[in-house]
């Protein structure tokens, strides 16, 4: 063997990893003769391609951290994320429950002015002192609004109700002022009506405020947050459409004369009497002398109308319908609360409960006299009716 040959075998050598210089070097070295141990066989090369690359396990090890550190970084945002929209939500509900209390009361004080304004022989004086302390209630829901702190995107809002809710005490403190005064000029119907009326435009204009500047709007604010389930009260101070008309209100001074003097519904004649039945859904007039067929759909109902047939304003008038069925009859009472000279108004009846089928029956309506009613001819009226299925 030459020197450059051993150089070239080193060089070859040289380019292995120590494992397989290992091998080649015992294959190398002479076998023993005589009984010596069997020379022992070289471990199996390895491929290069069998092994991973040298660093590549480190590297994923360190991408799966990452992925992992990644995963609960989203998960802790989302966790974050959903515990503040609960804290918004929680926010905003409780806002709403606050003033949904005071809408509520302030509902109930605008009905408590209709009971007191359609009480039958209540005197000037006590309605203007009954008046007189629903404002002093009403200021007392204006506190109670203004020490709320609504959510930052609601104090506008907020702001409206409260306006809303001024307007009402505004108008019945100046209801019971134009009563005082008018209690003090009597002649002065007209006069005095169109003051009552002036007044009352203020009740009509908290409502209009508490729909057009609070509700509404915080229906819409809650929708852009993204909030659902809270739901924003309503309040409906004026239960009559005709608070801001004076021909009401001349009608209720005149009605309050008549009881100053003795009587209980003021001067002239009294009356009232039914104008028509009609059947629900199908709205169809039902007949007296003729047999009437009325399908029982699942909104069965019936639709009364009133007339006020005498010259002076009525209130409190009890409307009654029977279905005279056995064993147990089906009997509902409504109430109009006030109704004018000449004025028609429709009582309706529903959730009548079971009625029977393929059998003749009687409908059958009364309208309670009121004080001083001479003619009742016209306040009871009986169909013929037979309830099908359709």
């Amino acid at each position: 063997m030459t020197e450059h040959d051993t150089d070239l075998e080193f060089d070859f050598f040289g380019d292995e990893d120590p494992e397989t210089r290992q091998a080649a070097q015992s294959e190398e070295r002479p076998r023993t003769g005589g009984g010596g141990a069997p020379p022992r066989r070289p471990p199996p090369r390895r491929s290069p391609s069998a092994r991973p690359p040298v660093g590549l396990t480190p590297l994923l090890r360190l991408a799966g951290l990452i992925a992992f550190a990644i995963l609960i970084i989203v998960l802790v945002i989302f966790w974050i994320s959903s515990c503040q929209g609960a804290s918004k939500k929680s926010s905003y509900r409780s806002y709403m429950q606050k003033i949904g209390t005071v809408a509520k009361d302030s509902e109930q004080i605008g009905r408590e002015l209709n009971d007191a304004l359609t009480t039958q022989g209540i005197k000037s004086a006590d309605l203007q002192g009954r008046i007189s302390g629903l404002a002093q209630q009403e200021q007392q829901d204006v506190a109670a609004a203004r020490s709320m702190s609504p959510p930052g995107p609601l104090r506008i809002q907020h702001q409206h109700a409260i306006e809303a809710l001024e307007f009402r005490v505004s108008g019945l403190s100046g209801l019971a002022d134009a009563f005082k005064q008018a209690a003090l000029s009597p002649k002065n119907v007209t006069g005095n009506a169109l003051l009552l009326a002036g007044q009352a435009e203020r009740l009509v204009s908290g409502d209009v405020v508490w729909d057009d500047l609070f509700k509404d709007p915080s229906v819409d604010e809650l929708r852009r947050q993204g909030i659902t389930g809270v739901a924003v009260p309503d309040s409906n101070f004026v239960p009559n459409p005709d608070y801001s008309s004076s021909r009401f209100w001349e009608a209720i001074l005149q009605r309050l004369q008549g009881a100053a003097t003795g009587g209980s519904s003021g001067t002239g004649l009294h009356g009232t009497g039914i104008v028509s039945t009609k059947a629900l859904p199908g709205n169809d007039e039902l007949s007296e002398s003729s047999e009437n067929t009325v399908t029982a759909t699942t909104d069965l109902g019936f639709a009364v109308t009133v007339e006020d047939t005498g010259d002076s304003q009525e209130v409190r008038v009890q409307v009654t319908l029977t279905i005279q069925q056995s064993p147990t009859p089906i009997v509902q009472t409504k109430t109009i609360d006030l109704i004018n000279p000449g004025e028609q108004k429709q009582v309706v009846f529903r959730n009548l409960g079971q009625v029977q089928f393929a059998t003749r029956t009687i409908v059958k309506v009364d309208v309670k006299p009121v004080p001083q009613e001479k003619n009742t001819d016209n306040n009871s009226k009986q169909y013929p009716v037979i309830f099908s299925l359709g």
